[in-house]
């Protein structure tokens, strides 16, 4: 059985890793189940191992170095931040196989709302096609990013996960960016103009997840 874990307030990131790393050492050495742990955080950017320096246009928050995948990302109040801590041992030993896991699960999560994400090939997390906004210069239509993924294996147990935007301040991205990609944008489930709110959420993740992973 996996456990689900819920922390209410604001969980301070060195604290969390902190957490998960004891888990994930607990869990490879078969003295704790797997877990799922559901957090918010307060405002943060985070450097994934392929951050780039200029991506940091303004340090406005704490910069957190990970060893997850990925570039800067921005967590903070009203991100579901869902750290998933699996034993792949198990699972299969495939980590493209698991990140494509991840983002159906997300996918799954959104569909509860009415909101159609995707994902893009050369784009990690998961998008909504925004043709209620000017085009891109090229003619392309806008896509913004409601998803973040991002994780990190050891000893093939998961840690790291995925982050949701419900309801956060979205200017706060305004200081990186996002998974090094521009011209697109970031969008939250509020921002769409769905009156969601984290519990919501955390039932669509929960039922999703056992779609998605069994």
């Amino acid at each position: 059985m996996v456990e689900w874990i819920i922390s209410s307030g604001l969980t301070a990131h060195a604290d969390a890793v902190a957490l998960m790393e004891d888990r994930v050492a607990q869990i490879h050495a078969g003295q704790a189940p797997e877990a799922v742990w559901l957090v918010e955080h307060p405002p943060l950017y985070t450097a994934g191992t392929s951050a780039r320096p200029q991506d940091l246009l303004d340090a406005r928050f704490p910069v957190h170095q990970t060893g997850r995948g990925g570039q800067y990302t921005y967590h903070g109040p009203g991100q579901r931040v869902a750290y998933v801590m699996l034993d792949l041992n198990r699972r299969g030993r495939d980590v493209r196989a698991f990140v494509g896991q991840l983002e159906g699960w997300v996918i799954d999560a959104l569909a509860s709302f009415g909101v159609s994400g995707q994902i893009r090939e050369g784009r990690v997390g998961v998008w909504v096609p925004r043709p209620d906004k000017p085009p891109l210069p090229d003619g392309q239509m806008r896509e913004d990013k409601i998803a973040a993924i991002g994780v990190k294996l050891r000893r093939w147990v998961s840690f790291h996960g995925i982050a949701v935007n419900v309801d956060p301040d979205l200017s706060h991205y305004g200081g990186i960016v996002p998974c090094g990609i521009s011209g697109h944008g970031v969008t939250s489930l509020v921002d769409l103009g769905l009156p969601v709110g984290m519990a919501d959420l955390d039932v669509a993740l929960r039922q999703g997840f056992a779609r998605t992973f069994g």
